[in-house]
């Protein structure tokens, strides 16, 4: 009896808690709402469209904050409609694709990872997927799978490389009803509890924000409120003390590491000499193709964007 007694008490302090990241997509077009997001539980993700009006301002918002980042980036859905500017197609060569991500990079400062806005078309392609993970891999990005469609490569294409991927298991607001957004919030819960862990995403809409402001400060106590990179396949083993539900939420917004690329670029001058992509057709043609040249294409292309933009801010267009 007594020896079943610790083994029970063992067992219920050491147990892990389930993990659950929620991710607030399309930021950067609605200030007020997104402000709302921002002042909830510093574990949120949030994902900022890179071409967005205010993606660099919600971005370092978000950061001063605590919030992990993500890029949203455009990619090409199946079905016909209204894209943004600059979305990856599976028409796109490797220097193209290349270029867009460094943009968005520059646009959406301290980002850890991506996820993928619309994408049917493009994240079902191998071969397209296979030129953005190798982009990715540079920047020691994760890549969030939004999973718009059931066929995705996504992880296939990362394989070989350094990209970690995850993907979505629940959208919180494809039905824009309270009742509909609370419901799949409460799927999200038992879905984690069931697996150990889950990734929810919805939008900055009303519906969804109200639902979140109620149901954050009543989640069970054996569920934790995590950034996607704590649930990435490579992420460190966190111990998560136990929650009291009763207790107000006093979790200290953490610093995250992050290398700055901008401030190891070459000054201003410098790059204004350089081409990145002369130099890559040169070093190509020279020594063949390999991950160092690769790398050293991202890299500078990188600089040279935020050379040119750094005083220039991003040019405000609105959704068509």
């Amino acid at each position: 009896m007594i020896l079943c007694g610790l083994t029970c008490f063992s067992a219920s302090v050491t147990a892990a808690p389930a993990r659950l990241a929620i991710v607030i997509d399309d930021f950067g077009y609605r200030k007020h709402n997104e402000e709302q997001v921002l002042q909830m539980p510093a574990a949120i993700s949030v994902a900022v469209l890179p071409n967005a009006p205010l993606s660099r301002e919600m971005a370092l918002k978000a950061y001063q904050q605590g919030h992990e980042i993500l890029i949203h980036m455009p990619m090409a859905p199946l079905s016909k409609q209204p894209l943004e500017r600059d979305t990856l197609q599976p028409t796109m060569g490797q220097e193209e694709i290349r270029r867009i991500i460094a943009q968005a990079i520059h646009n959406v400062p301290h980002a850890k990872g991506m996820n993928n806005h619309m994408g049917s078309a493009m994240t079902s392609d191998l071969a397209a997927m296979q030129l953005v993970m190798k982009t990715l891999s540079h920047y020691q990005l994760y890549f969030l799978d939004s999973m718009t469609i059931g066929s995705s490569k996504s992880t296939q294409a990362a394989a070989g490389t350094s990209v970690q991927v995850v993907k979505r298991k629940v959208f919180l607001d494809d039905d824009q009803n309270e009742a509909a957004v609370r419901k799949q919030f409460n799927l999200a819960v038992k879905m984690a509890q069931k697996n150990g862990s889950a990734i929810a995403i919805g939008h900055p809409h009303p519906s969804t924000i109200h639902v979140l402001q109620q149901m954050l400060p009543q989640l069970p106590p054996d569920v934790v409120l995590v950034p996607v990179s704590a649930l990435l396949p490579d992420a460190p083993h966190v111990s998560y003390p136990p929650r009291n539900p009763l207790e107000p939420d006093t979790e200290k917004k953490s610093t995250e590491f992050h290398i700055n690329l901008a401030s190891r670029c070459p000054s201003l001058k410098s790059m204004n000499k350089i081409n990145p992509q002369a130099a890559y057709k040169t070093l190509k043609y020279t020594l063949g193709s390999s991950p160092a040249i690769w790398s050293g294409y991202s890299y500078l292309t990188y600089c040279s964007i935020s050379s040119q933009t750094a005083s220039t801010p991003v040019n405000a267009k609105q959704p068509q």
